[in-house]
């Protein structure tokens, strides 16, 4: 393989692949804290790490098979599509239209994106948690219970499978 050496962002950091040498003391890896013995290691962010200890904390994608970058940002080691769809430049809020910072995390719903905050139910207000089912229609966040109602309202019954 070849050393992974190029930096995409000013957050961003370098992977390179070093081929462990024979002579020299194995290194501990900074994900799992035991010694690497394999042929490679990774070094990122002044640290070692196995191959598969270097993975985004989103997709789990191995990080030294994906590029040759890693994004760290509020305390994540992050892959760039996940950091981008993270952190990256986001607009403004589709709930509330105030402007979302690039820092700030989001909550995406097709094309809208929203802060943490506002990402509820624009009817009742209900917080998400993960797993928590929710339904976009007309451009609004709706909880199960409100989108289900809608129907009612509009004449059509839910189908429940």
């Amino acid at each position: 393989m070849l050393p992974l050496d190029r930096v995409w962002h000013s957050n961003s950091s370098g992977i390179q692949m070093l081929s462990v040498q024979p002579d020299t003391k194995p290194k501990g890896c900074a994900g799992c804290n035991r010694k690497i013995k394999d042929r490679y290691l990774l070094k990122a962010l002044d640290k070692y790490w196995h191959e598969d200890c270097l993975k985004c904390a989103c997709c789990d994608c191995r990080l030294g098979e994906v590029g040759s970058t890693l994004y760290t940002k509020a305390n994540l080691i992050l892959c760039r599509r996940d950091y981008l769809r993270l952190f990256g430049v986001t607009g403004n809020c589709a709930a509330c239209s105030k402007l979302i910072p690039a820092f700030e995390m989001v909550m995406r719903a097709k094309d809208n994106v929203y802060h943490l905050d506002c990402f509820a139910c624009q009817l009742c207000n209900q917080r998400f948690c993960v797993g928590d089912k929710f339904f976009l229609k007309n451009n609004m966040i709706l909880c199960q219970t409100d989108y289900e109602e809608g129907l009612m309202k509009e004449g059509y019954a839910p189908q429940v499978r």
